[in-house]
């Protein structure tokens, strides 16, 4: 382990924590859902062979968020988290990596956790990590608690406080609504404070305009001016074909899609009701920043090759299967390209997601994610990647919040345009797109 620093708490330190350890745990398996430590017992995802799609989904998600969700709402967090990263960062990614671990986790989690139409035993798995998901909230929030989050030193805060905002714009009832008067002025408060942080001039202006466009939903506080500068300075960085510069250049890497593209779609979105001038900027910006996205998810689904594999191009890539964030939100969306069926968005995920997910070393003895693409490869990671960074991973699971009766869970599988055209299909040819 070369080059890495993995700084480990103690996991249970005591016999009130073991307790409460074992009755989460017995929590799922009660459900009939694998538990994460069963599912980490078959390192390639070979334990759904009789299990749907969405079992598999679903078993993997809580495996993801249960050292996270379990720990945060115990206020043992910051106790109990590992700290990998490059040698020599440890002090500062200390500083930083638990809120990334929660907001990039919840933004991820935010649709199945609002999902209003589950029924049997993931509903009862669903309205339990509500509840922890509202508790985790309270405690990242509140000044008194062990666990209390930075949202004001250093830069890389605004960037997760944009990611817990984001998480509350896709599930507004179960993140915000539900939550106590208290832990709503927290997080106001938490949002507010973000604002000392200036964001560079790349996709980082979305950070701020997320967290106002949070602010405006929820609070009526939001800074329009913030908000609307950060969504034309983008658009004038849209190089054309489903693809947006990172700043003025464009960049071979996932950042259309861990950030840009999912960022402009929601909040356009939320700002629409806002937006009272004639012009109706945002309504019309979501709609071009919809056709944009769905060309970028046409493209995306071609990347996934026919064993799940998909090119490990630039920067991030430890977010592993969040690269594909904007293809699961486009699906969620209901809006994918004519020609595309929602199956083969199914089908080819769940390969990518058994191939990267369940390689050998992605998690830790304690169920952490461990730094790596497909597997533990610390070296892949940059200096600014530490374990809470990973769980930007979550994102490729948002179409969870389709109910299990939409047409991408329940009709069959089918195969995506690579794994056709290597089996000798023939297939439409592809066109770049025009606004």
């Amino acid at each position: 382990m070369s080059g890495v620093c993995v700084f480990y708490r103690i996991a249970v330190t005591n016999t009130m924590e073991r307790r409460n350890f074992i009755k989460n745990a017995a929590g799922v398996g009660a459900l009939g859902l694998m538990t994460p430590a069963s599912l980490s017992a078959f390192p390639n995802g070979a334990e759904v062979a009789a299990e749907d799609d969405r079992t598999y989904w679903v078993n993997m998600l809580v495996k993801i968020a249960d050292p996270v969700l379990t720990n945060l709402a115990a206020s043992t967090l910051k106790k109990n988290m590992p700290v990998e990263c490059k040698e020599g960062q440890e002090a500062s990614r200390r500083q930083v990596t638990y809120l990334e671990a929660f907001g990039r986790l919840l933004s991820g989690m935010a649709p199945w956790l609002a999902s209003t139409s589950l029924t049997g035993k993931e509903e009862e798995l669903r309205k339990k990590y509500a509840t922890l998901s509202r508790t985790a909230i309270s405690k990242a929030v509140d000044p008194g608690s062990p666990d209390f989050m930075n949202f004001t030193e250093h830069a890389q805060p605004l960037v997760d406080a944009a990611f817990l905002a984001h998480a509350l714009i896709r599930a507004p009832k179960e993140l915000w609504e539900s939550l106590d008067s208290t832990t709503k002025l927290n997080l106001k408060n938490a949002f507010v404070s973000s604002r000392v942080i200036r964001p560079y001039h790349s996709n980082w202006i979305l950070f701020s305009a997320m967290v106002e466009a949070a602010l405006a939903k929820f609070y009526n506080e939001g800074d329009a001016v913030r908000i609307e500068l950060a969504v034309r300075q983008m658009e004038s960085w849209y190089k054309g074909d489903g693809v947006f510069g990172d700043g003025e250049d464009f960049h071979w890497d996932y950042y259309n899609s861990y950030v840009i593209q999912p960022f402009l779609l929601d909040i356009t979105a939320t700002m629409i009701p806002f937006d009272k001038r004639n012009d109706q900027y945002f309504q019309k910006a979501f709609d071009k920043f919809l056709k944009i996205g769905q060309r970028y998810a046409a493209i995306q689904e071609r990347l996934i090759m026919a064993d799940g594999s998909f090119p490990p191009i630039g920067r991030s890539l430890p977010y592993r299967i969040g690269a594909f964030q904007l293809l699961a939100q486009i699906t969620l969306m209901e809006k994918l390209s004519e020609g595309i069926s929602p199956a083969s968005i199914r089908s080819a995920l769940t390969t990518s997601m058994k191939k990267i997910m369940g390689a050998e070393g992605t998690f830790d003895k304690n169920g952490w994610l461990t730094i790596g693409f497909c597997g533990h490869q610390p070296a892949i990671a940059e200096g600014y990647i530490s374990t809470g960074s990973l769980y930007l991973c979550s994102m490729a699971f948002l179409p969870l919040g389709l109910p299990p009766n939409n047409s991408f869970w329940s009709t069959p599988a089918a195969d995506w345009t690579s794994k056709k055209i290597w089996n000798g299909v023939d297939v439409p040819a592809d066109h770049a797109m025009s606004l």
